[in-house]
């Protein structure tokens, strides 16, 4: 009998083929290819589509959380020390791939396609109760400014994705990030 693949095996293979074809491409056939293994052995661990697209964001946004968690090494004040502390991490090139996929995801949330609909905008909200965590002030200040944080973010990394690198970075320089 052949090696037999774990989950976080075939999950590490969703990823790399996600991050290679997209997730809207994203297949059980080519997660297969990707791993040298069958169909079915992916099936096994992932029994349908919306399965292995749910593990596959929710692993991009541990992902994610565990190299930016890193950057928090002290509750914020606000938003802008939040971001400030961020933006080296997210600006690295390592990145891109990731939040290429979390835009993806956005978009296919955004023109209303399953899971993603359903999908992003819990993540978004894990996203805000996490980075909550690292400001001080009240529950509602915190929140309001891990919004804020947020959306601020999300704007550089999408104008970094679509107008590159040093646009993204010129404009955090004139935000004073």
């Amino acid at each position: 009998m052949g090696h037999k693949h774990t989950k976080e095996e075939m999950l590490a293979g969703a990823m790399a083929t996600a991050l290679t074809d997209g997730l809207s491409r994203l297949t059980f056939g080519r997660v297969a290819k990707h791993l040298g293994v069958t169909d079915r052995m992916v099936v096994y661990y992932f029994p349908t589509k919306d399965d292995l697209i749910t593990e596959v964001i929710l692993s991009m946004g541990l992902e994610l959380q565990q190299k930016v968690g890193q950057a928090f090494a002290t509750p914020a004040a606000d938003y802008v020390e939040l971001v400030r502390a961020a933006w080296p991490v997210l600006a690295n090139p390592d990145a891109d791939p990731i939040f290429g996929l979390f835009f993806e995801a956005n978009g296919l949330a955004v023109a209303g396609q399953d899971p993603y609909a359903s999908l992003v905008p819990q993540l978004v909200e894990a996203w805000i109760a996490w980075t909550a965590e690292f400001v001080r002030g009240t529950p509602t200040q915190r929140r309001t400014e891990a919004q804020a944080a947020i959306v601020l973010v999300d704007g550089l990394l999408l104008l970094r994705a679509l107008a590159g690198p040093k646009a993204a970075d010129q404009a955090a320089k004139r935000l004073g990030i």
